[in-house]
């Protein structure tokens, strides 16, 4: 893949980039952090007023088809600026639902109204016993006439507690961990059977349980053919992967130019500390951990839309590796080099490290991948 960006990416990240800076400073961000649904309205009227919400669809379904290098540029921007508002859940993880298992009757309802910013979506998939297991489902549904009855609780569901609708997997057939039997259904926030419970993750990031009790939901609620959706599933989240990826490198970059400004205005001594040459080194390794992720970043959102899928899932597995790595050495030396300060909530680098530990973990943590990683037996034979 050609990393180098043409015109039309140039605009687009040029066209991000001036918003991020017009109304996604510090401050603005606390103000949008304080809202009754933890993110601003606002702002997600600006995306979608900019096409970021229609980005990733297809010309034919109302979309702008946006690929890989174009979610790349939005997500790291993202990245550097702490966003608030649910364009990982709706677009990246529910849009590409939607895009790769929707009928076109789905996606001509759907894709319009998500593209517009006047309809939110959630992927409620993750389970209190699953950790990182995609094919773990004990969620269940069972047909009865022309409609489904789906039981079960689902947990860390981004943005959950603010969404129109979700995207739920439930188990119709098999065992609790087999690769066969998961379903796809649309479940509409509002329906008999469904609560939510919200809460705000460490990075402030908001987050939903969601239950389903005896929810009913009609056979045109099914994404996909009933039993089969898990290789859509793990075709998503890979997509889902890489754009964390470059969040993730968004937030490094933006931590180590934080740290540096710090070393630069910090006196001890009678003298910058940034004038020590240990503290050199270090902002210098800092410097040296987010290029090792950037590089791999850039070969997760090479390898997101892989056909096979033996090769991606080893790919990208191979770059939240390094991800992991970098962000917990960028963000502990961020804080270090600060000092005190550096875990107050006044400090910017604190907030920083708290996003990038939660990225971290963020579908397979680093030991999670290196693991499946060593099973695969590496990339090119070796780990």
């Amino acid at each position: 893949m050609n990393f180098d960006l043409s015109d039309e990416q140039r605009m687009l990240k040029d066209s991000v980039d001036r918003l991020m800076a017009d109304q996604y400073d510090f401050e603005s961000r606390k103000r949008h952090a304080a809202q009754p649904d933890g993110w601003s309205h606002d702002i997600w009227a600006e995306f979608a007023a900019m096409g970021l919400l229609a980005l990733p669809f297809a010309e034919d379904d109302g979309g702008f088809g946006g690929g890989p290098m174009e979610t790349m540029i939005v997500m790291e921007a993202f990245g550097r600026n702490l966003v608030l508002e649910p364009y990982l859940s709706t677009i990246v993880l529910c849009g590409n639902l939607l895009r790769f298992g929707g009928s076109s009757e789905q996606r001509a309802w759907l894709i319009p109204a998500i593209a517009g910013g006047e309809l939110l979506l959630a992927f409620a998939h993750g389970e209190a016993q699953a950790r990182y297991n995609l094919a773990d489902v004990a969620a269940s549904a069972q047909q009865d006439g022309d409609e489904w009855v789906l039981n079960g609780c689902k947990r860390y569901v981004i943005h959950g507690d603010s969404a129109d609708q979700f995207i739920v997997s439930a188990r119709v057939s098999g065992g609790r961990r087999d690769r066969d039997g998961v379903a796809l259904f649309l479940v509409d926030a509002l329906a008999p059977g469904v609560s939510q419970r919200g809460y705000t993750m460490q990075n402030g990031v908001r987050a939903a349980t969601v239950n389903l009790s005896n929810v009913r939901v009609p056979a045109t609620a099914l994404i996909g053919v009933a039993g089969q959706a898990l290789p859509l599933i793990e075709r998503v989240v890979d997509i889902a992967l890489a754009a964390v990826c470059t969040e993730a490198v968004g937030s490094m970059e933006k931590a180590t130019e934080i740290t540096v400004d710090y070393l630069k205005v910090r006196k001890q001594f009678g003298v910058t500390i940034g004038s020590f040459q240990a503290l050199q080194h270090r902002a210098v390794d800092m410097l040296v951990a987010v290029e090792q992720a950037r590089s791999m970043a850039m070969f997760a959102t090479m390898m997101a839309e892989e056909s096979d899928a033996g090769e991606r899932a080893k790919s990208i597995s191979a770059a939240k590796i390094q991800i992991g790595k970098s962000a917990k050495y960028v963000g502990m030396q961020g804080v270090q080099l600060h000092g005190g300060i550096g875990v107050t909530e006044e400090c910017h680098i604190g907030h920083y490290y708290r996003h990038l530990t939660v990225l971290e973990m963020l579908f397979g943590d680093t030991d999670h991948h290196l693991a499946l990683l060593a099973r695969a037996g590496g990339l090119g034979g070796g780990v």
